[in-house]
């Protein structure tokens, strides 16, 4: 729901942009309000909690930040889903930015303090599968939630906020992804060329993939069918989510649709052992989100520079 307690003073204004941010009460999700909120967007901060999500707010408001309100989104929800849209075609008639930064890792660290010794920005590969044993799980169910989030929620959210988007003069989306969505994380040359072929993919297809794999991931077959073995949910929803951005790119000409990887960045899903501060990982989602009219649209941002989507191995900070 939204929340009147910290925001009753706020009116609108017909000429001011509009953004929500998913996931927006901690980590990079926070400072991604905070940053547009200082450019001067109306920002409607989301969480699926609601208490958490009222003190993120009430954090912005306190340190002279009015522009920040909240209502509760649980990006798996449709009926969720369709109170955002209420709320937003009363309040605001229109949505100028969509980030969809919302998401969940898919394992359990069982050691956190072996993950940030071994280096576990350097160590999440499978050739290291031997090393993180008992270091971190992906149990069955958690790849799921995580594919049901990060792919199917965030695709839930952005199609049913397309049409308020259209009615801004200059819309754009945001997909917060991860290099962990890079092709060469997966060892089937065919898929691997089929997800980046983004000239005959479809998103019937990436469905048939993802569906695919959690048959393989239950069966136990990631490795005999070339899944990656390790955080293999999570890189799956990223490498969705890249292919969904660029369908997006070419569906919609006259909104801006692109990927940013922020950064290794300490967060909760890192276990805190990121490299960047989630200021300098907000930098580039916010840059992708004030883009301006003439900018590119179905790109992938390192950070803050475009970089391509690749199916060749790159630094994952």
């Amino acid at each position: 729901m939204f929340s009147s307690s910290v925001s009753t003073s706020y009116a609108p204004m017909e000429d001011r942009r509009c953004a929500v941010v998913t996931g927006g009460n901690k980590g990079i999700g926070f400072e991604i309000c905070r940053q547009l909120a200082l450019n001067g967007i109306d920002v409607i901060l989301t969480a699926r909690n609601e208490s958490r999500g009222i003190e993120a707010v009430e954090k912005l408001n306190g340190s002279g930040i009015p522009n920040v309100m909240f209502h509760q989104l649980d990006i798996k929800d449709s009926t969720s889903v369709t109170n955002l849209i209420q709320f937003i075609e009363t309040r605001f008639k229109k949505l100028d930015i969509l980030v969809n930064n919302a998401a969940e890792g898919g394992v359990v660290y069982v050691d956190e303090k072996k993950f940030k010794d071994i280096g576990a920005h350097e160590q999440v590969r499978d050739e290291n599968l031997d090393l993180l044993t008992g270091v971190f799980e992906q149990p069955y169910n958690l790849g799921e939630e995580c594919l049901n989030i990060n792919y199917y929620g965030t695709k839930r959210v952005t199609d049913s906020l397309v049409p308020l988007l259209q009615l801004s003069k200059s819309p754009r989306i945001v997909n917060v992804s991860s290099c962990y969505g890079d092709l060469h994380w997966f060892h089937n040359e065919e898929l691997k060329q089929e997800l980046f072929n983004i000239n005959k993919l479809t998103e019937d297809r990436i469905d048939e993939i993802i569906q695919w794999f959690l048959r393989d991931f239950k069966a136990g077959k990631l490795r005999e069918n070339g899944w990656p073995l390790t955080a293999s949910a999570y890189k799956l929803s990223k490498a969705a989510l890249n292919a969904y951005t660029r369908l997006m790119a070419r569906k919609f000409h006259n909104i801006l649709v692109n990927a940013v990887h922020p950064g290794y960045v300490i967060t909760d899903m890192t276990s805190n052992t990121g490299l960047l501060t989630a200021e300098e990982g907000a930098k580039g989602p916010v840059k992708a989100a004030l883009l301006p009219d003439d900018g590119p649209s179905g790109a992938y941002f390192d950070k803050t520079e475009i970089a391509p989507f690749t199916l060749e191995e790159r630094p994952i900070y």
